[in-house]
């Protein structure tokens, strides 16, 4: 049994043939900036050729599973576009990862998953989500198009009339609602979570791990199709966007809100 390799923004641990990866930015709702962006493939790699499991579980620690990208990364990415064009890259790269693995993935949002978040749990297999969480995919609300794998999944999980009405307008969705439209598998109560995850990652553990993976290898040869013919295209016009005027201004209206949000109130 090979030992779970350390990783800056990643939690790694066993139970039995489950293999937990958790998003560990639990500081700023494990939001994605550039080290958070490497890991995360490079543990889905690990995870992929790892003989000691047959289930992967995906999960954030603390209140939210992913807030998708980190503010201080994006006024990174405006001062150099460069450091944008490699995240996409990455992002690219990480749609895929979780695409090709051939074990089952199974997510546990046990608080909202935004932007990159909502696109990395929408492609596991399976999603479970906290009945308080959140899940939607706000670019449009930066001034970014919705170009890292939102595009790709979210009208395979709810018809395009859904999902441009979603992603064109940025709004989050109740996981009651979700779960509703499809989006989500399962909406259970907060305090339900861990065990309705535990007991159906361990079903999954107990089955054939042949059988299982070969079967979503096979449905998810349309989906790595669908992703193959709109990736590129999304991340292009991204990276145009990355570059706007309505882009700065929405990151710099967002870093005012949180300072007058974080400024002494002068109540005792």
């Amino acid at each position: 049994m090979s030992d779970v390799p350390y990783f800056d923004t990643l939690l790694l641990s066993r139970r039995e043939r489950v293999l937990t990866l958790a998003l560990n930015r639990p500081a700023v709702l494990n939001a994605f900036n550039a080290t958070m962006h490497v890991e995360i493939i490079e543990a889905l790699r690990f995870a992929d050729r790892d003989e000691a499991s047959d289930v992967i579980l995906l999960t954030g620690v603390g209140r939210a599973f992913s807030a998708g990208g980190d503010l201080s990364r994006m006024e990174e990415c405006i001062t150099n576009p460069a450091e944008f064009d490699r995240d996409a890259s990455d992002a690219k790269r990480l749609v895929f990862a979780l695409l090709d693995i051939e074990k089952p993935v199974v997510a546990k949002v046990g608080g909202h998953a935004v932007g990159l978040g909502a696109t990395i749990a929408l492609l596991c297999d399976v999603i479970f989500a906290a009945d308080s969480a959140r899940i939607g995919d706000p670019h449009v609300a930066v001034g970014l198009v919705a170009g890292d794998g939102g595009c790709v999944i979210w009208p395979q999980l709810i018809g395009f009339s859904r999902a441009k009405e979603y992603l064109l307008t940025g709004d989050l969705i109740p996981a009651a609602e979700a779960a509703e439209m499809g989006l989500i598998n399962h909406c259970v109560p907060l305090a339900e979570l861990d065990g309705r995850v535990d007991q159906f990652c361990d079903r999954l553990a107990a089955g054939s791990a042949q059988a299982i993976r070969g079967t979503k290898a096979t449905v998810n040869l349309e989906l790595k199709r669908i992703a193959h013919g709109i990736m590129d295209a999304g991340i292009a016009y991204e990276s145009m966007s990355v570059r706007s005027e309505d882009h700065k201004r929405a990151v710099a209206a967002m870093k005012a809100n949180l300072n007058r949000r974080s400024e002494p109130s002068g109540r005792a």
